[in-house]
């Protein structure tokens, strides 16, 4: 093991991350949220939301614990404060408000709920804590960075080739995977908050 990376501490951020912000899984979220726009303006999107992510989960790996422990926020309120944002977002998707771009601004759409909190939700900002709980060393908080960076890199490459896919299935199909994508979401906003709930419960 090398004094400055640690690659058990790499693989396990990088499977970790991986899995929780899921870059295949995030790829008819992303074209549903961005239905009506142009390839260029979604690939700029795309960009923008791995960006914001990458800050945010960035953020909370170097003041994560301190933040929250200023503000006296535990993770089921993180939690329960994700479901109900991404509620929203799901109605919005399933009611095709958002199929018009003049309705929402790009930059608006890759700070939320692209960047956060679909990339950067409540999963992956805990975990991200944790990594850094556990190995607080010098190699350990370099892998732990070199993971994050990694994973955020599957996750833009994810999502600008993913652009390709609406040459295949035209806009009725972005249509059709924006109604999918709002009914995804909303099950993913139920979890989210059934695990505030459970969360509150146990602490109390």
């Amino acid at each position: 093991m090398s004094e400055l990376f640690d690659g058990k501490v790499f693989g396990e951020v990088l499977v970790t991350l991986v899995v929780i912000m899921d870059p295949v899984g995030n790829v008819p979220l992303f074209l549903g949220l961005t239905g009506g726009r142009t390839n260029k303006k979604r690939r700029r999107l795309a960009g923008q939301a791995v960006l914001v992510s990458l800050l945010v989960i960035s953020l909370f790996a170097v003041l994560g614990q301190q933040i929250l422990a200023y503000l006296g926020i535990g993770i089921p309120a993180m939690q329960g404060a994700g479901g109900l944002l991404l509620t929203i977002v799901a109605l919005e998707l399933l009611t095709g408000k958002q199929d018009d771009p003049a309705e929402v601004d790009n930059v608006n759409v890759a700070l939320v709920p692209l960047g956060t909190p679909l990339l950067a939700g409540p999963g992956a900002i805990v975990a991200t804590i944790v990594f850094v709980k556990q190995h607080h060393d010098l190699a350990g908080s370099v892998s732990i960075g070199l993971g994050i960076v990694a994973v955020h890199l599957l996750v833009f490459l994810s999502l600008y080739f993913s652009v390709t896919i609406t040459r295949l299935i035209r806009e009725a199909g972005i249509v059709l995977l924006t109604r999918i994508s709002g009914l995804l979401l909303s099950a993913i906003a139920v979890q989210l908050l059934a695990n505030s709930v459970k969360g509150f419960i146990a602490a109390g």
